[in-house]
């Protein structure tokens, strides 16, 4: 399957001072998935209102997990709607992105997929599994049903100061929506921290929401929906955080690209 632009060309009429980022939008877009129906708007806005313009493709997750699917991406965005078709296509975008510096934002099941495919690569845990991926199983439950679902739920988020979380916001608290049903067992979590990955963002009971690599030059994962904050007109700090990345990824890029 061929990938497709999620924006319509009208964007390509823009001049912008800076070659427009390639942003790999990974996950199986479904018209019933509320945060697809977003993207088109939030592109837009990006433009439009910050002068931000990308260059965004669809990925599905069975071709993002052919080797090299989004290396030649200056963002990879893993978005919601789990299960996914290819659990192994959306974990080869994570670890593509992470490993190669990459600019990332994984959100809901982007969040939950971030944290494993961590788990497995780097902290060891090559059985370490997603309960809706795999309900039955020997490995060890990274990612299981919440006590409470947070589908429709809006709720505070507490971020960690100095974080790239708290930066972005330039602020300590945010409201954010969510929908979702599962979330990372607590058990596991401090190896994950010890392996380097930061939990910087927490409800109001101290479960994290938002996860981070401070070594990466953007790496940020939210449990909750950025693409659904407001109308779509204002786009969430954490996306217009990932375009300003992947803008600074192309300049590198294409810089690195210019004959000496």
């Amino acid at each position: 399957m061929t990938s497709r632009p999620a924006a319509p060309a009208a964007a390509a009429a823009v001049r912008a001072p800076h070659p427009a980022p390639r942003i790999a939008l990974v996950g199986d877009r479904s018209p019933s998935v509320r945060s697809h129906q977003r993207i088109p708007v939030l592109l837009d806005a990006l433009r439009e209102r910050h002068g931000l313009l990308t260059d965004a493709y669809w990925i599905p997750t069975e071709e993002a997990a052919r080797p090299g699917a989004v290396s030649a991406f200056d963002a990879v965005w893993l978005l919601p709607g789990s299960p996914y078709r290819s659990e192994a296509g959306a974990l080869a975008a994570v670890r593509a992105a992470r490993e190669n510096g990459i600019p990332f934002l994984g959100t809901c099941g982007g969040f939950q997929h971030a944290l494993l495919e961590f788990a497995r690569t780097v902290c060891g845990l090559g059985d370490a599994r997603h309960a809706e991926n795999s309900p039955e199983g020997d490995g060890d439950l990274l990612i299981a049903p919440l006590a409470c679902s947070l589908v429709g739920h809006e709720g505070t988020i507490r971020t960690t100061p100095g974080s790239l979380a708290e930066r972005l916001l330039g602020s300590r608290e945010t409201q954010e929506r969510f929908h979702c049903d599962y979330g990372p067992v607590t058990e596991l979590l401090p190896l994950l921290r010890e392996h380097g990955l930061r939990f910087t963002g927490h409800d109001t009971e101290g479960q994290p929401r938002i996860a981070e690599l401070p070594e990466h030059p953007y790496f940020l994962a939210t449990l909750f929906q950025p693409e659904l904050a407001g109308d779509g007109s204002v786009p969430h700090l954490y996306i217009r955080g990932l375009a300003e990345a992947a803008r600074s990824h192309a300049v590198s890029r294409i810089g690195k690209e210019l004959p000496v």
